[in-house]
């Protein structure tokens, strides 16, 4: 029996005294901490290194949307005035001014070029005789009028001649501005009468563009950047010109006197066939690593770059993989100097008890047996510690994965509660298009797919705001334009609610209120009240819910009342509680989510109920500009 318990340690190990244990302890825990400096090092470098290939990831995506935006928006700004020119050229007054020259013909010319531009996106309209003289333009009020011009030099003039028709990107000899030439010939190439110009300018398009803070230019296929929101980087290029080749463009006086200078662009690192990660220098601000997006723009032989700045992702992204890193890996490494502060305790614990236990048998050899009972029970206890841990162990691990479990379930039903409502308005939508195709009735098809494609992206940010609330994350809190947060609400709820939006009496608040939110997850507050109200009163007379809106001194309230029949009183002392709901297909999480999301902002909700009616307050910090 004695034998059988005595614990197996190596021969080297039973045989060391206290001092020489503590020695060897102490060198085994240097080499303990070095290793876990070590492994800690290590683990923090793979974690950076996965944090930021998930977070360039996570912007590839996000940018490749945000770049066929742009595409899109240029291409719809490029094909409204591309007809003019097709128009113009079989139009009989543009054909007999041409022909026969006349004073009262080609001022009648100006007139009505004058007028069609005034209606489109163009800047200039003008018509250029088979000489290059600009014979009549819509400016020609203006000081700077192109008629009388000569613009035989110009490439879309030429091109146009030879071939019929041409698209040029230059700088205005006269006006001084960059702009897109579209020309179409008037007549054969036998007998052709002249050529009608369209230019067109995209200040606005490069306007829109600056409202996102991303830098986005387009090239064309010698690399000169044509459009940009950073004017400054207008007529720079992607690669250096040749003496040869720079002094060709600058004699077309396609760009005017520009340097055609290099962009400050460098070091690219390609991730993949149309991305890559560089080094870029924006006016005012230090080198700067970003994302580098490239597309081609259909119809054109441009392309459109859009850089992404990857600094503020990659170290939170970074910063959160470490997180979890250290989480998952400290704990470990606690667990482990756990077991090897227990195994030193117990190995010195032993060296005491043999030192023990030896002098005992020398002076007292009849008190062996008693000794070898007491290091039994030691032994046993120690066992049953051991027995003791595992279970207490098992039962954590338990209790964990039931915690688990029970978050993913509160988590999946939020999912569906919260992106039930856009899908019901996108399934109003699609049932209204397929309506207006049997009728033909193309214009409303197309509104109505727009709007599901917003509400798809709307169901994209609310899973995304899910999958940050995972990470125990949220979404910076920023000033919000109430108006706009009520408009929005109530265009989600148009299309499910049709016919009976009538009831819905808003006070709208001024343009420049704004409160401390983000405006998604304040539509989403202000959805789930109009939505309970409105079936509330589903089939009332007299039916009535009111919105307004009060000013405080660091507050806003927003105020939801209608005259329904109330909330009952077993429902309304746990209504903020989860799965507490009167409807028959309710989960009973929305005021419970609208709660969490006003309270998220440093706000609060109020209800009073009563037979005659509900009212909900809701106390939103006000925003200081």
């Amino acid at each position: 029996m004695h034998n059988v318990l005595m614990p197996q340690r190596p021969v080297s190990e039973r045989f060391l005294t206290p001092e020489q244990l503590g020695r060897r302890s102490r060198k085994v825990w240097l080499v303990f901490a070095l290793l876990s400096a070590a492994i800690i090092a290590a683990a923090l470098y793979g974690a950076s290194l996965y944090g930021r290939l998930t977070a360039i990831e996570g912007l590839q995506r996000q940018g490749h949307t945000d770049a066929n935006l742009k595409v899109a928006l240029l291409r719809a700004v490029l094909e409204r005035p591309r007809a003019l020119p097709l128009l113009l050229a079989d139009d009989q007054q543009v054909r007999d001014a041409l022909a026969e020259r006349q004073t009262d013909a080609v001022a009648a010319l100006d007139r009505k070029l004058e007028s069609l531009v005034s209606g489109t996106s163009a800047a200039v309209l003008y018509v250029v005789g088979k000489d290059g003289i600009a014979m009549a333009s819509s400016n020609w009020r203006e000081p700077l009028s192109f008629v009388g011009n000569d613009y035989s030099f110009r490439d879309y003039f030429r091109k146009a001649m030879e071939t019929g028709t041409a698209e040029h990107y230059a700088l205005g000899t006269v006006s001084n501005r960059p702009g897109l030439y579209i020309s179409r010939r008037v007549g054969d190439a036998s007998s052709a009468l002249g050529v009608v110009v369209v230019k067109m300018e995209f200040d606005q398009l490069e306007a829109d563009w600056s409202e996102s803070g991303r830098p986005a230019y387009i090239t064309d296929e010698r690399g000169v950047v044509l459009i940009t929101n950073l004017p400054s980087w207008r007529f720079m290029t992607t690669a250096p010109f040749s003496r040869d080749e720079a002094a060709v463009i600058r004699k077309s006086l396609q760009f005017g006197a520009a340097p055609l200078s290099p962009l400050p662009i460098s070091r690219p690192e390609t991730i993949g066939p149309d991305t890559t990660i560089v080094r870029a220098v924006l006016p005012g601000s230090s080198a700067d690593e970003y994302l580098r997006l490239t597309t081609a723009v259909p119809s054109t032989p441009w392309q459109l770059s859009y850089l992404i700045p990857t600094g503020p992702a990659v170290t939170s992204s970074v910063r959160e993989t470490r997180f979890l890193t250290l989480t998952v890996l400290l704990p470990i490494l606690v667990f482990a100097a756990f077991l090897l502060r227990r195994r030193h305790a117990s190995t010195m614990q032993i060296a005491v008890s043999r030192i023990a236990r030896e002098e005992l048998e020398r002076r007292v050899l009849e008190r062996t047996d008693d000794l070898s009972r007491a290091r039994d029970r030691l032994e046993a206890e120690i066992a049953d510690h051991r027995a003791t841990d595992e279970k207490l162990q098992g039962v954590q691990q338990d209790l964990v994965q039931a915690n688990r479990l029970a978050i993913l379930g509160q988590v999946a039903a939020g999912v569906a509660h919260e992106i039930n409502q856009p899908l019901a308005t996108i399934r109003a939508y699609a049932e209204n298009a397929n309506i207006f195709l049997e009728r033909r009735q193309i214009d409303p098809v197309r509104h109505n797919l727009s709007a599901i494609a917003g509400l798809t992206e709307r169901i994209g940010t609310i899973t995304e705001e899910l999958r940050a609330f995972a990470r125990k994350g949220r979404t910076a809190p920023e000033p919000v334009e109430l108006k706009a947060v009520i408009e929005g609400a109530v265009v989600l709820l148009r299309s499910r609610f049709a016919g009976r939006l009538d009831a819905l009496k808003i006070e709208l608040p001024p343009s420049g209120l704004t409160v401390v939110g983000t405006r998604i997850r304040l539509e989403q507050v202000l959805i789930n009240l109009f939505q309970n109200a409105l079936e509330a009163l589903e089939g009332r007379d007299g039916a009535k819910v009111e919105v307004s809106v009060r000013e405080m001194t660091d507050d806003v309230e927003i105020v939801v009342s209608d005259n329904g029949p109330g909330i009952p009183a077993a429902i309304l002392d746990s209504l903020f509680t989860p799965f507490n709901t009167s409807k028959e297909k309710g989960l009973g999480l929305g005021l419970v989510i609208s709660k969490d999301i006003v309270v998220d902002y440093g706000g609060r909700i109020e209800v009073e109920s009563s037979s005659s009616g509900t009212r909900f307050t809701i106390h939103l910090h006000r925003a200081t500009t």
